[in-house]
């Protein structure tokens, strides 16, 4: 197996909404995204299924050297052989690579989330840094697409939070910050249990809006020079956007109903969004999210 189908199939095998925006890439860019998003993914498992933190830390450091050999020619690992080709087509940065990595460090040491500020920085490593490597990727020319990036990385962010409340409740990961729960009075054992009274409620409505408000913001900050090059970032936007719209639809309870989305209606929001968008940049229509 070569690196690069590897890479493929790490990225069809985790059922990723973020495939289904990469259809509609260019060859080069769909293989350079493929690696990028299998790199994520096994730093991702890393925190997610290795229960022993100390073999887990090992691994993590494993890929901090990874990159470090990846940039050099020298990597060992099919995701390194990938992101060495990925760096040598496109303007990758290590260091966004290495930021990556101390976010899943967060996951791996249980590190508690007191303020805002901790949820600010790490929806920046695991989510924001991500949009910034995909734009290199997909092209742009503006400085303020970067802008565009990190904050759509919040919106997707808070999405998956919301959605994956009761499972990493499961294992004792709270990402909304103790100082905000304790204005609504929501214990951490409420949402180990998902006891949906009034200050859940609310709580869970008031980061239903700061997503909402994510996301319009971002679609906002797209430059018009940018916006045809940035089209994969709108759809991934658009698939994203229809969870939250979901998530409103259940009152947030996802204990009771937990939130998913079927392949085949991914397929089909990412193609509407795809063919509105192409439509829109030609007549200067605005971005739409929901379909």
């Amino acid at each position: 197996m070569t690196p690069e189908i590897y890479c493929r199939d790490k990225t069809r095998g985790s059922g990723s909404s973020f495939f289904y925006a990469f259809l509609f890439l260019a060859t080069e860019q769909r293989r350079a995204m493929m690696a990028l998003y299998a790199f994520c993914r096994e730093v991702d498992d890393v925190a997610d299924e290795v229960s022993d933190q100390q073999v887990a830390m090992q691994k993590l450091s494993f890929w901090r050297q990874e990159v470090g050999r990846a940039f050099k020619g020298q990597a060992q690992h099919p995701v390194g052989h990938e992101l060495y080709w990925c760096a040598a087509h496109f303007s990758i940065s290590e260091e966004l690579l290495l930021e990556i990595i101390d976010g899943m460090q967060t996951d791996v040491m249980a590190t508690p989330f007191i303020k805002h500020s901790d949820l600010s920085l790490y929806m920046y490593r695991v989510a924001g840094v991500v949009g910034l490597l995909s734009i290199e990727v997909f092209g742009y020319t503006e400085r303020q697409s970067r802008a565009f990036a990190t904050q759509l990385g919040e919106a997707l962010q808070i999405t998956n939070i919301l959605r994956d409340l009761s499972e990493d409740a499961d294992i004792g990961r709270i990402y909304l910050p103790q100082e905000i729960r304790s204005q609504y009075h929501v214990s951490d054992h409420a949402f180990k249990k998902g006891v949906m009274d009034d200050g859940m409620q609310q709580l869970l409505q008031m980061y239903g809006e700061k997503a909402e408000q994510a996301y319009r913001s971002a679609i906002t900050m797209i430059p018009d020079c940018d916006r045809k090059t940035l089209r994969p970032s709108i759809v991934m936007g658009a698939i994203y956007y229809n969870y939250l719209c979901k998530l409103r639809q259940n009152k947030f309870d996802v204990w009771k109903q937990p939130i998913s989305i079927l392949p085949i209606r991914k397929i089909w929001v990412a193609w509407r969004a795809y063919r509105y968008e192409r439509k829109a940049c030609k007549k200067n229509l605005p971005i739409r999210l929901e379909f």
